[in-house]
């Protein structure tokens, strides 16, 4: 029973310290936020910001909120699209089983390791010749690539547990392949929905590359893009830069938080009900 409570003891206290070394850089940007501009260059640096300054944050409200709402509808409408495409093809795949399906899903599987660098090359090329460089929607088709396989997938997993007899029922009450889609499956997929939400949201907010290279010139820049306002060739403003890191991170964490026992239960459903 000691050498239980013992273990158990050092495990809770190497758990602690990893959290505290993951976490340090979130606390380091919240401190350099606070931190007063004559104050960047003290060596060494303040490890608590003893003189804080809100500078930084009221040029993230002067400045940032144009980006800050693109980004927002650049991840909502990379969540719409995503859902859009990707649930009724994880429906089709688990439950339809079309010819070819299995190559299919091998393939979403093979997109999602080819490096981002190499499909934002080929959209610049596609959105050139299409004249919709420096646009939000592209952005939006351009980050639901990567979005999109994941949620096939993801929707596959869990649909392909959904019992058999809940379709059957539809289709007793003549319901189509569609309204059952609509009206049984959806209701139902809650988990993998959020899931797939969440992730989507996520990689169109954070975002680089693809807004680097589709959009690095918009008027409609994501805030990825909009924190470069604060740093050039002979001044780098670190405490707006940090505001603005922190500012942004706030929509991830919120929603992190809010939906993680629905993200648990969507990746985990497919393995278990399987």
């Amino acid at each position: 029973m000691v050498n239980t409570t013992r273990r158990s003891s050092w495990r809770t206290a190497v758990g602690l310290v990893l959290t505290a070394v993951m976490l340090f850089p979130v606390y380091w940007m919240v401190n350099v936020s606070l931190t007063p501009s004559r104050d960047m260059r003290k060596d060494p640096p303040d490890w608590f910001p003893l003189h804080p300054t809100f500078d930084g944050y009221t040029a993230v409200l002067d400045d940032q909120l144009p980006y800050l709402r693109t980004s927002l509808l650049i991840g909502f409408g990379t969540v719409a699209l995503t859902l859009l495409i990707a649930a009724p093809a994880g429906y089709a795949l688990a439950k339809l089983r079309p010819r070819g399906g299995g190559l299919l899903s091998f393939l979403l599987l093979i997109a999602q390791m080819i490096p981002g660098i190499i499909m934002a090359m080929g959209f610049y090329g596609i959105f050139l010749n299409l004249g919709i460089l420096n646009t939000w929607w592209g952005l939006i088709v351009a980050d639901s690539t990567i979005a999109v396989p994941f949620g096939v997938l993801i929707f596959t997993a869990f649909m392909a547990g959904i019992p058999q007899e809940l379709i059957s029922a539809a289709k007793i009450d003549g319901a189509g392949p569609w309204r059952t889609f609509r009206s049984v499956i959806l209701p139902v997929s809650r988990n993998a929905m959020v899931t797939v939400s969440l992730f989507a949201f996520l990689w169109a907010w954070s975002d680089f590359i693809f807004a680097s290279t589709l959009d690095g010139g918009g008027d409609s820049r994501p805030i990825t893009l909009g924190i470069y306002r604060y740093i050039g060739n002979n001044n780098q403003e670190w405490n707006s830069i940090m505001a603005t890191a922190v500012v942004a991170s706030i929509p991830a964490a919120v929603l992190l938080v809010v939906a993680q026992r629905y993200v648990a239960a969507g990746v985990t459903a497919g393995a278990v009900k399987n």
